[in-house]
């Protein structure tokens, strides 16, 4: 029986903005995404009908209130297939991290499943049908670099980030998205992270102007809400990082390192801290 392995890779926020609030409810939103190469694995195998969704993770739900059961269910229904699938996810990216977790194992299900069944359906039409199941599965379809607007699921791809590494720390606590939205909607934002300035840096190739444009105004509301972000940022900072940020709603945080040792050696030291229960050590992909 035909099978087909496809890794679903983890976002970063270079730069996150929230212009205001759309007439839907929606947040307005200005953003640069970054694929990241800490992924997930899943498996897809044809069954006659149903859906079956199985993970190593025990924190995941595996019906209709998985993202990847709904991305399934999603497309076959629309191409009105009444055959089935079955899909195993080893899970290896943080969840509930601000690292698209969920979203990007739901852009991988519709690709996967488009190849599975040769529906033949475009990158473009995966990624309109993508935005019905999350805001962030647009862009996790397309990957690499890119400035996404609306609702995030306006993009525009942009170059390659320059050759870095990255270091990536999620402490163990889980932060609600709602609760960060909702507690930035009762104050006027202060503080607009410069997305023009950090394009601008990107399409230059500039390392060093990239650090220096980091931003995400979800910090203003996670960060105090949750202090050891605070202190991952700065620890990073003093094992000689160019440049941290947390990475969407938190509570992982990210590092640059233009260095290689020195980001090894970073590595090494946070492995060894109780500040973070998940650390990694990748590359921008």
């Amino acid at each position: 029986m035909e099978t087909l392995k496809l890794n679903a890779y983890a976002k970063i926020n270079l730069g996150l903005d929230v212009i205001g609030r759309l007439p839907n409810g929606y947040h307005e939103v200005k953003m640069i995404m970054q694929s990241v190469g800490i992924c997930d694995e899943l498996t897809f195998e044809k069954q006659p009908s149903g859906i079956t969704v199985t993970t190593d993770s025990g924190e995941l739900p595996t019906d209709e209130n998985n993202l990847i059961y709904r991305a399934a269910k999603l497309l076959l229904d629309t191409c009105a297939v009444k055959e089935g699938v079955r899909i195993h996810l080893t899970k290896r990216i943080p969840i509930a991290a601000g690292m698209a977790g969920g979203s990007t194992d739901a852009a991988a299900t519709l690709k996967a499943v488009n190849q599975l069944f040769r529906f033949g359906k475009t990158k473009e039409e995966l990624m309109e049908l993508g935005v019905k199941i999350g805001a962030d599965v647009p862009y996790c379809i397309l990957g690499g670099t890119a400035l996404a607007e609306g609702i995030g699921e306006r993009l525009t791809p942009l170059p390659p980030m320059p050759n870095c590494h990255l270091l990536v720390a999620k402490p163990d606590i889980n932060v609600s998205t709602k609760y960060v939205y909702t507690t930035l909607d009762a104050a006027p934002i202060l503080f607009h992270p410069d997305i023009d300035g950090m394009t601008a840096a990107i399409l230059a190739g500039d390392l060093t102007g990239i650090t220096a444009k980091l931003g995400n105004v979800l910090e203003t509301v996670t960060v105090p809400a949750h202090p050891i972000i605070s202190k991952i940022k700065e620890k990073f900072l003093e094992l000689g990082s160019d440049g941290v940020l947390m990475s969407g709603s938190g509570p992982t945080v990210f590092g640059i390192f233009s260095d290689k040792t020195a980001a090894e050696k970073a590595y090494a030291s946070m492995k060894q801290s109780s500040l973070a229960g998940q650390v990694f050590l990748t590359t921008p992909v």
